[in-house]
């Protein structure tokens, strides 16, 4: 129960990043009348432009963090990016504010090592084998220890920034140079992992909520350079590989605690299910589920964050996402294509309103829904393809 936004008796949530999976939740946020205020590095991000209000601050930097949330007093920290201060927040948690699903939560995930050792070491979960490196020459000795292919990332990065694969030895130095270059905050550790050979990969949305844990329908996905370029709903799965699915899922959230929505990426291989990553937040391949379910993932993390109960998912109808991305750093373009994209059958567009490109940044995506799977991702992927980036000349 609250009142309206701008009130005394608001409900209000602050977003820490505010990106195209930020804009939707609080589009989510306020149609149940809560008050949104967002928060990026950057002026005019995505979720500014819907907000009731914004600031601009380096969320890495603690004083500045605190200092944001003094000043709106939030019923609700809400991250939606790698890139905070995490350990403020776990102090702000101790001090009583809320931060969603849990500061410990948002701790570790945005740490690679943090998730990995937790899953691995803690949980006995499946794994890539995996080391640290903290320079060059603990890098190398990890690819000859690992073998090649491995791929190698860094700590913490956002949208598959900074990953590579070492295909072989000589290859190192140019992987750990890339990692660095794409690393957000100023660690310099990388975790380097073995090449894991999967038929495929998936996100299980994973909702906790004060109905218990549920699970969306698996999504599959296609990523290049380790950002995702296309997904689909449903993703064929055995059975026998749902219920160890839904079990690496549950048990890495139960563990994580809180109430919200969590993206768990799975590789699906010959031996089983392998546990590869997950974020305490909508994710960019559930982008497909505005079109294929009842209650879009934002919708369902909204609901969750809110302590409202949730007595199911359903799937309407298969449906795929394909983004486009920009190819070069400017902020004098245009997105052209929406005419005939929209001209396809079961196809929306969601054009995200970033106010500058930068080559491999996602600015739109397609969606697409049909009676198959496949139908629904070629022609997301032909929507997509009509969408494009154009520069315009400025004297």
């Amino acid at each position: 129960m609250w009142g309206a936004p701008m009130s005394r008796q608001a409900k209000k949530i602050l977003m820490l990043g505010s990106g195209e999976l930020g804009k939707e939740v609080v589009i989510e946020a306020q149609r149940l009348g809560v008050e949104c205020i967002a928060v990026d590095r950057y002026p005019d991000a995505p979720a500014m432009q819907v907000a009731h209000r914004s600031h601009v601050i380096d969320m890495l930097n603690g004083q500045q963090l605190r200092e944001v949330i003094a000043l709106e007093q939030p019923d609700l920290i809400v991250p939606e990016i790698e890139a905070i201060a995490t350990d403020v927040l776990v102090e702000l948690e101790q001090e009583g504010y809320h931060v969603v699903p849990t500061a410990t939560a948002a701790r570790l995930t945005m740490d690679r090592e943090g998730i990995r050792r937790l899953a691995a070491e803690t949980l006995g979960l499946p794994t890539a084998a995996y080391r640290f490196a903290d320079n060059l020459e603990q890098l190398k000795a990890a690819v000859a220890e690992l073998g090649t292919p491995c791929v190698v990332k860094p700590l913490m990065s956002s949208s598959g920034k900074g990953q590579s694969v070492c295909r072989t030895p000589q290859d190192a130095e140019e992987c750990w140079n890339t990692a660095l270059e794409g690393a957000r905050g100023k660690s310099v550790r990388v975790i380097v992992e073995a090449f894991v050979h999967f038929e495929s990969e998936i996100t299980l949305l994973t909702v906790r909520s004060a109905s218990g844990t549920l699970y969306c329908p698996p999504i599959g996905h296609i990523q290049r350079d380790g950002d995702y370029v296309e997904s689909w709903q449903p993703h064929y799965m055995t059975a026998e590989q749902l219920a160890e699915a839904q079990h690496i899922a549950g048990t890495i959230t139960g563990h994580l605690g809180g109430y919200g929505l969590f993206g768990v990426e799975l590789f699906l291989t010959a031996d089983g299910v392998v546990f590869s990553e997950v974020s305490p937040r909508p994710h960019d391949t559930g982008m497909v589920t505005m079109v294929t379910q009842d209650l879009s993932e934002f919708a369902l993390h909204v609901r969750a964050i809110l302590g409202f109960e949730i007595p199911g998912v359903h799937l309407l109808t298969p449906g795929a996402s394909a983004t486009l991305k920009a190819t070069q750093t400017s902020k004098d373009f245009v997105v052209g294509g929406l005419e005939e994209a929209l001209k396809l059958p079961r196809t929306q567009v969601r054009v995200f309103g970033k106010p500058e490109t930068k080559p491999g940044r996602r600015m739109a995506v397609a969606l697409s829904a049909d009676e198959s799977v496949e139908i629904a991702r070629k022609r997301a992927v032909e929507a997509a393809a009509l969408l494009k980036e154009e520069y315009v000349h400025v004297d």
